[in-house]
């Protein structure tokens, strides 16, 4: 049983063979690229994340792994990328805290999908929301009919807000 804890390359385990700024430069670099794929190129999708998202993330980080580092061998190197990755995920949640700039830069618009009983069909394109889609999502808050809504926003999660014309009509006597 000793012989096989001593046979552990400890010192490998612990040694970085890369520099650590590097990376750090690294994982800095490949954070903001993945960010901004996702953030710029994807679309949202009605009601969180799809099995196509699901796809594209594995695949992405199949994919950019390489770009984090060639090829690490220590825990140092693993830790030091996780701890980049955290931090400039945190940095970018507090920076968007403070400043609205940033936050509307970071965080998509809320989208109206409809509008006074009607669909906004350009809307819904531009987000990629099928009629079966916006119907789902509305009967799971007790609506069966999209005419019955005055409004329905994406908000910049995904989730579907709605306002239904009833509860708008009471909203708007209670001023």
């Amino acid at each position: 049983m000793d012989n096989l804890f001593w046979r552990i390359d400890w010192y490998g385990i612990f040694t970085p063979t890369t520099s650590l700024l590097e990376l750090v430069v690294r994982g800095t670099i490949m954070y903001f690229v993945l960010f901004g794929l996702l953030r710029f190129v994807l679309k949202r999708q009605a009601g969180g994340i799809g099995m196509t998202d699901v796809l594209v993330i594995v695949l992405l980080a199949e994919v950019a792994g390489n770009g984090f580092v060639a090829a690490y061998t220590s825990v140092v190197e693993g830790t030091v990328l996780i701890v980049t990755i955290l931090f400039w995920s945190y940095m970018l949640t507090w920076v968007a805290q403070r400043f609205p700039a940033v936050e509307r830069l970071l965080t998509p618009p809320t989208l109206v999908l409809i509008e006074n009983g009607k669909m906004l069909r350009k809307n819904m394109r531009a987000e990629l929301v099928t009629t079966q889609e916006l119907m789902a999502q509305l009967r799971e808050k007790g609506i069966e009919d999209y005419a019955q809504v005055k409004r329905a926003c994406m908000e910049a999660d995904g989730m579907i807000s709605v306002i239904k014309m009833e509860a708008w009509l009471r909203i708007k006597r209670s001023w």
